[in-house]
């Protein structure tokens, strides 16, 4: 299986971004993070792609999914992988 391309906006030590990072890492995905830390155009970009201000926001093929909860959501309804993973 392929992956689908998978990004993140993040700040380095939030909660929720440490667990989206471990649950990408479980599912054995690789990410590209973008660090928001004290970056405003960057924080403004994510907010402007994805309607949110809060972190992570997580992108997979493009799609934004939103942040750690709602990845973890989709994780237990079993719909993550089909995303994550091109058959």
């Amino acid at each position: 299986m392929k992956q689908v391309q998978v990004s993140m906006y993040a700040t380095r030590f939030c909660p929720y971004c440490l667990r989206a990072r471990a649950l990408l890492r479980r599912k054995g995905v690789e990410c590209e993070e973008i660090n928001v830390d004290g970056d405003p155009d960057l924080w403004a970009r994510m907010e402007r792609l994805s309607g949110r201000d809060t972190v992570p926001q997580i992108f997979i093929g493009g799609l934004s999914i939103g942040g750690y909860d709602d990845m973890a959501a989709l994780d237990s309804a079993g719909k993550l992988d089909a995303l994550l993973f091109e058959s």
